[in-house]
């Protein structure tokens, strides 16, 4: 004679909350979403003798606006997932040192060879050869 287990079992409303939950987890509904329609600043200081910092907004229609250390211009943003690809557009010409066009290139490379991205809480990791960090505007 087999002794009854002791051990319990989950209900039925036990197994449809374990798989109602793994099942999210697997469709990405706890995934976080893009920072759409936020203004949003590289985590670095002002080069010397500005104040201004490299920022990037972009629109829930993928529509960006790319601010560098100098120049600044359109863009166009598509994301998808945990995916990403950055298209910056023509840039208006500045007035713009050596170190800031230097910067600014650099910038427009990494921008273009960003695949992913992520957020640890109020950041915006763009994951690419060079990872590029930015902040939510406090203004």
């Amino acid at each position: 004679m087999r002794r009854p287990s002791t051990a319990k079992r989950p209900t039925g409303l036990g197994l449809t909350l374990i798989l109602g939950a793994t099942l999210a987890l697997l469709t990405g509904a706890f995934a976080q979403e893009f920072p759409f329609e936020r203004e949003l600043l590289l985590d670095a200081a002002p080069m010397r003798g500005s104040k201004r910092i490299p920022g990037l907004e972009v629109s829930a229609s993928g529509q960006a606006t790319i601010d560098l250390w100098c120049k600044s211009g359109p863009g166009q943003v598509i994301v998808a997932g945990d995916t990403i690809t950055i298209i910056p557009g023509a840039m208006r010409p500045a007035q713009c040192g050596p170190e800031q066009t230097r910067g600014d290139e650099e910038i427009l490379a990494n921008l273009m060879q960003v695949t992913n991205w992520r957020r640890e809480g109020d950041v915006l990791i763009l994951v690419g050869p060079t990872p590029l960090r930015f902040r939510s505007a406090t203004n």
